[in-house]
């Protein structure tokens, strides 16, 4: 079965390792790319994912970009993980297209409109251009067939002890996304945290000797070296990815249903998935929640697809 998606991001490196991912999957038609503010400026993140699918010979896939700033708070970028540019380590030519004309929401709103089939969306950034799409065009819930998304976390945060970093962005974003009644799919930090760019996998990626191989190994070096700094972890975690695997394979990713409430005020807790393991808020389950992860398929899966790559 091929998946219809779009995917919205914030490249990011491991952003960048979903695109790839998507865009050469026979299980995936990828329809578009759609950039937010997250990981880095809106403008950086449209960029860098020209980029990365210019370098990869993408280019029948309009990429768009899209919401520059939270639906209500500041923007605050994680360039102690992604650099400056959102996409620091290797050199990275310049783009060889240019964006869609369109505003990455009305390009959504487009999509859903005219397509036949449902569409699924994947998110692997902060919510804030699928909240909007909701806002603006709330009539065409029912085109959208699922949405996996990359984020939160049943215990410990990444950015805060309580928040993982695409809710903690933009929390009303997601709050608005998770009272949809869309069927989503949850991967939170504790699947995230078993995806690891081990050294045997970055070997494996430099062993094939090619082109798009080597530069998905170069970016989880740095990737690497990111996360030793500010976490001190041996090997980094790939996150985006498993957003973009749970649709390939569902059952590559353990999970239960369970109902996720975003804190949106709290002074400690903004951005906290609430995630009802043991249904304790008596309300009715909105997502299934990644609680574990098939590694060595995940990065079977991951690795093949990048060797389709010349």
């Amino acid at each position: 079965m091929v998946h219809k998606i779009i995917l919205d991001c914030d490249p990011g490196h491991d952003d960048a390792i979903a695109l790839l991912l998507a865009a050469h999957h026979p299980a995936i038609e990828l329809l578009a790319v759609t950039t937010v503010a997250g990981n880095q400026a809106v403008e950086k993140t449209a960029r860098n994912a020209l980029k990365v699918c210019s370098l990869a010979g993408i280019h029948h896939i309009p990429v768009a970009r899209g919401m520059e700033k939270p639906l209500v708070r500041p923007s605050e970028y994680a360039a102690d993980i992604h650099g400056v540019t959102g996409l620091d380590g290797p050199h990275i030519p310049e783009p060889d297209f240019t964006l869609a004309p369109q505003h990455a929401v009305d390009l959504i709103i487009d999509l859903l409109s005219h397509s036949e089939d449902p569409i699924t969306l994947v998110a692997t950034g902060p919510l804030t251009n699928i909240a909007t799409v909701l806002i603006r065009a709330p009539h065409l819930k029912g085109k959208i067939k699922a949405i996996s998304m990359m984020g939160g976390a049943i215990g410990l945060g990444n950015t805060t002890p309580a928040a993982e970093f695409n809710i903690w962005f933009d929390p009303k974003a997601a709050c608005q996304v998770f009272d949809s009644g869309i069927p989503i799919t949850l991967i939170p930090l504790e699947v995230t945290h078993q995806a690891l760019a081990t050294p045997d996998i970055i070997q494996r990626l430099r062993a094939s000797r090619r082109h798009i191989a080597n530069f998905s190994a170069d970016l989880l070096l740095y990737f690497a070296e990111s996360y030793k700094q500010v976490f001190g972890f041996a090997a980094p975690p790939v996150h985006d990815p498993c957003a973009v695997a749970a649709v390939i394979s569902p059952d590559i990713i353990e999970g239960q249903m369970m109902r996720v409430e975003i804190e949106t005020e709290g002074k400690w807790s903004a951005g906290r998935t609430i995630c009802d393991v043991y249904h304790k808020l008596g309300r009715a389950p909105n997502a299934r929640v990644g609680t574990s992860l098939y590694v060595a398929r995940f990065w079977d899966m991951v690795i093949d697809t990048l060797l389709t790559y010349a």
